[in-house]
């Protein structure tokens, strides 16, 4: 019998109904050199907010991560969802596959929304493209928040056994997984709290219509963000910066953010999410609001950035 419905497109329309309800509407901009970038924009921009960019990880298009966020978000911030390059509807034909080239396109496609000033919300891969936007462009970043990031991993850490894979190829069996068996791993991978069984059926119809398309491009991404990288090249950027991380992260383990925080010293804030793994949106969502709303809303306490906390 042929498959006639399917879960994840059908949740998929929901999430694109919440955006939309929320105030939100789908846009594209043509960046006229071979890319596309879609991105979710205010119906109305209201000049008396604030304005706030969510940068979604590699498992997901921009709705998928950030559907939970989305209303009490834009109850206080003009927010600015992109798709990146290689997701949901953004592609390029251009050969770059660094996260400065994410960061670039992203703020060209804000620039033709007339966005000028912006606060920078980034998980997982999204943390790596945050970052190289506020490091490129600190006239229009304002404050940055880096969520499970390992924007200071060095090339040389896979060898030396930090990660629970041995090798960037394993890695990106499982985080681009093509098969019920590696989605599994990844969830496993992502999550504290061990999640109810789920049925093969429910992860093949994920993957046909979230994990298939621009796969090589993605996996020339995953490849790029490790390949040669050193702690020493990484720029220091000078915004203040809330760095968010689930204290039992098996993706990129929590030394990474430690080793973050040192790399920055004051000008950041260090938040540990006890029992938490990578999928920090996901796990804790409530807790991770509560960050970012004190961190981007309230004013900053002199010296920020001097200490650490651990919910």
């Amino acid at each position: 019998m042929s498959k006639c419905f399917s879960f994840t497109s059908s949740r998929d329309w929901c999430y694109r109904h919440n955006f939309t309800y929320a105030g939100l509407k789908s846009s594209t901009t043509d960046l006229k050199d071979g890319t596309v970038i879609h991105c979710w924009i205010p119906k109305k921009q209201k000049p008396d907010k604030p304005t706030l960019v969510l940068i979604h990880g590699i498992g997901a298009n921009a709705m998928w991560q950030w559907n939970q966020f989305i209303t009490p978000l834009v109850s206080k911030f003009n927010v600015y969802v992109p798709d990146l390059v290689f997701f949901g509807d953004s592609y390029s034909s251009r050969p770059e596959r660094t996260e400065a080239f994410q960061a670039q396109c992203v703020m060209r496609a804000l620039e033709g929304h007339g966005v000028k000033r912006m606060s920078v919300v980034g998980l997982s891969y999204g943390g790596f493209v945050g970052y190289s936007l506020a490091a490129q462009f600190p006239e229009a970043v304002e404050r940055v928040v880096v969520g499970c990031a390992g924007v200071c991993l060095e090339d040389k850490d896979m060898d030396q056994g930090m990660f629970r894979v041995k090798s960037v190829e394993e890695a990106m069996e499982i985080l681009l997984a093509q098969t019920p068996e590696k989605l599994r791993e990844l969830v496993k991978l992502s999550f504290y709290k061990p999640l109810q069984p789920m049925p093969s059926c429910f992860l093949s119809d994920f993957i046909d219509v979230m994990c298939t398309e621009n796969l090589q491009e993605r996996r020339e991404l995953i490849e790029a963000l490790h390949k040669d990288r050193k702690l020493s090249d990484l720029p220091k950027i000078t915004q203040p910066t809330l760095i968010i991380w689930g204290e039992e992260d098996q993706i990129f383990p929590v030394e990474l953010a430690h080793r973050l925080k040192r790399h920055l010293g004051e000008n950041a804030k260090l938040v540990l999410l006890k029992k938490t793994g990578h999928a920090i949106n996901m796990e804790k969502p409530k807790e991770l609001y509560k960050h970012l709303k004190s961190f981007l809303i309230d004013p900053l306490p002199a010296g920020q950035g001097s200490g650490g906390e651990v919910d």
